[in-house]
């Protein structure tokens, strides 16, 4: 189970110190120069210091980050541990300094921070909101490199959302809040938007949330680890919310052309979602998945019909390996 940092005093409402930017890499030697030139701006305004936790990258990451932020403390975790696993290592080192930290940045190297990207996320943590709830995690308008923008905000999983996104895909379905995840309202994207949870390629955290929640759950090696983190958040009161005037280019992953990763991606959603509701949802929400895998794998998509054969799997969700 997840463990906090260490003990906090009962009141954080006025933590102090630098802002803690977090990143896990793997492999990321092609991405990291950009990624570090692009720190000047993108953290523009605040007192900040970078930690790298390395999950035991072959390339020259490591190298890198010395020779081009020789300022960062660099954790290398000694093996391709998963990015929560990543994410804990930074925190437990940043925990370490003297005087603390006021609040987190969980950032990819593959993330362009745009002109005070950073500060307005953290200013967003402290955004007064109705009901007793706080921000606990803010989030970022994120684009594509060809400057499209990315639907990041989500609802939480529910059947009738996996059977929306199974029978009129989730783009369609995201119209509709009962029928799908994905939010794709274009006002969500305009507005301060608090939302279930959001992708996890950069997001600002709150020091009282993070004393709140504790460490990311390593059971996660890749994918699910922000929801479950902004899930568990939300029962602590904190939620998470967009901040519109923030912005960032994602250059994006290759889950959705890996058979081996997409299927990684669509196991841990349904992991998550049978440690939060019982058998029989469980079944009803795995079964709803696996009909919207079969579909797709009919017209030929390998990364589906991978998953699709997991999923049919009766062992398929006790032990989930990472690549």
């Amino acid at each position: 189970m997840p463990s906090r940092l260490h003990p906090a005093p009962p009141d954080r409402t006025h933590a102090t110190g630098p802002v803690a930017l977090l990143v896990v890499t793997w492999n990321s030697a092609r991405v990291l120069p950009e990624f570090l030139a692009s720190l000047q701006e993108g953290m523009a305004g605040l007192d900040w210091r970078l930690v790298v936790a390395d999950n035991d990258s072959a390339d020259d990451t490591v190298d890198l980050v010395r020779q081009l932020a020789p300022d960062a403390a660099v954790v290398q975790t000694g093996r391709n541990a998963g990015y929560a696993a990543g994410v804990n290592a930074a925190l437990a080192a940043a925990a370490a300094w003297e005087g603390g930290f006021r609040a987190a940045l969980v950032c990819n190297p593959d993330i362009r921070m745009r002109q005070g990207c950073a500060g307005l996320l953290v200013d967003a943590l402290d955004a007064p909101l109705s009901g007793g709830r706080r921000v606990g995690i803010s989030v970022p308008l994120l684009y594509e490199e060809d400057g499209t923008r990315h639907h990041s905000l989500r609802r939480e999983s529910c059947v009738t959302r996996a059977l929306g996104e199974a029978v009129i895909g989730n783009r369609r379905a995201g119209r509709f809040p009962l029928w799908s995840e994905l939010v794709t309202d274009p006002a969500a994207y305009e507005r301060a938007t608090v939302a279930d949870w959001a992708t996890g390629a950069l997001m600002a955290l709150s020091r009282d949330c993070l004393d709140a929640c504790g460490a990311w759950d390593e059971s996660f090696f890749l994918y699910s680890e922000e929801t479950e983190y902004c899930l568990r958040a939300r029962d602590h009161g904190f939620v998470t919310r967009l901040e519109p005037a923030a912005s960032a280019v994602h250059l994006g992953g290759d889950s959705q052309v890996s058979p081996r990763l997409w299927t990684l991606l669509t196991l841990n959603r349904v992991r998550l979602y049978s440690r939060r509701h019982g058998a029989a949802a469980t079944a009803a929400f795995r079964g709803a998945v696996l009909l919207r895998e079969t579909s797709r794998a009919a017209l030929g998509r390998p990364a589906n019909r991978a998953a699709a054969r997991a999923l049919a799997s009766p062992s398929a969700l006790r032990t989930v390996p990472g690549p």
